[in-house]
């Protein structure tokens, strides 16, 4: 009888063991994730420190949105085998629930632990543009840069950072060199929208519409146009790029502003106040503006504020 039972406790693990990967092996093929998830707990009663299944419940858990839980399963393995994967995993999950500081120290962990890490460093550089850390993402970005010297979008975003502290020629230096990587829809917007920025209209109106001729459906390529071909003088171009923004948002607050501007221009007093009542409806719908603080939300009043104070004070005198 002590014969079996020695024998039972030698085997009794083994069972366990198959029984667990069993499971394992049936939740990677199960595509409703609370199922796969229960399986995932199974397999953790059965072997509780078999670190990989905390890591594979966590992968569902942050698939269905469960951060939370995510990040659990993760600071355990962390706790007893840290490693470069798992610091990156829950740095994803922080950053999902917007804990920039989090996912930044988890990036640079992960890149720490493996600085062949290429998708931890981009990460890390990513959430420091997130927490306004400009010259520190330069730096990332450029070791990426090193590493892809073809990655557009390297180029772009590292352009971001140039822009925020006003490193204006090599924020334009990037977004032409993304362009000519990758010469699609977003980098020809995005170097037009840049271009608004620095007031040069001309040249933002050819970016944006190289953009909309590959991608028609921006509706922030038609308003920046719309604003750019007011400033130009074409008035009429500017009214019907306005109108298709509004097509795809009709609480565009913005491009009721500037339809109400481009009418006015063009002495369309009926159609500029129709557009300015509109646009007021939706900023203020429960009292009258009464002075242009009223527009502090809107892109008017921050980008263009004297050309949008002149449009005021003749849009409030139509009766």
């Amino acid at each position: 009888m002590k014969k079996i039972f020695l024998l039972f406790l030698i085997l009794f693990p083994t069972l366990y063991f198959g029984q667990a990967n069993k499971i394992i092996r049936q939740a990677s093929r199960e595509t409703d994730l609370n199922k796969k998830i229960k399986l995932y707990n199974e397999a953790i009663k059965l072997e509780p420190e078999n670190l990989d299944f905390y890591f594979y419940r966590a992968i569902a858990k942050n698939d269905m949105g469960d951060y939370s839980g995510a990040i659990v399963d993760y600071s355990k393995i962390i706790v007893e085998e840290p490693d470069a994967d798992t610091y990156f995993n829950r740095g994803n999950s922080r950053y999902s629930l917007k804990d920039f500081t989090g996912a930044k120290e988890d990036y640079a962990k992960a890149y720490m632990l493996d600085e062949k890490f290429i998708d931890a460093l981009y990460s890390l550089a990513c959430v420091k543009l997130d927490l306004n850390e400009y010259e520190s993402a330069i730096k990332d970005f450029t070791a990426i840069i090193k590493q892809a010297p073809e990655a557009a979008n390297v180029f772009a975003l590292r352009a971001t950072a140039y822009s925020a502290i006003e490193q204006y020629t090599n924020a334009l230096k990037d977004y032409t060199t993304a362009i000519s990587i990758q010469p699609n829809a977003d980098n020809y917007f995005n170097r037009g929208a840049f271009l608004m920025e620095m007031k040069y209209y001309k040249d933002a109106y050819i970016d944006l519409t190289k953009s909309l001729r590959i991608n028609k459906n921006n509706p922030y390529a038609y308003f920046y146009r719309g604003a750019a071909t007011l400033f130009i003088g074409k008035y009429d171009e500017a009214i019907s790029d306005f109108q298709e923004a509004i097509k795809f948002d009709s609480l565009d607050f913005d491009a009721y502003l500037g339809l109400a501007m481009a009418y006015v221009k063009i002495n369309d007093t009926a159609n500029a106040k129709l557009n300015f009542d509109k646009a007021n409806g939706i900023l203020n719908p429960d009292k009258q503006a009464s002075s242009i603080e009223d527009y502090n939300n809107t892109y008017w009043f921050h980008e263009q504020y004297f050309y949008f104070n002149n449009a005021i004070n003749a849009l409030v005198k139509i009766d």
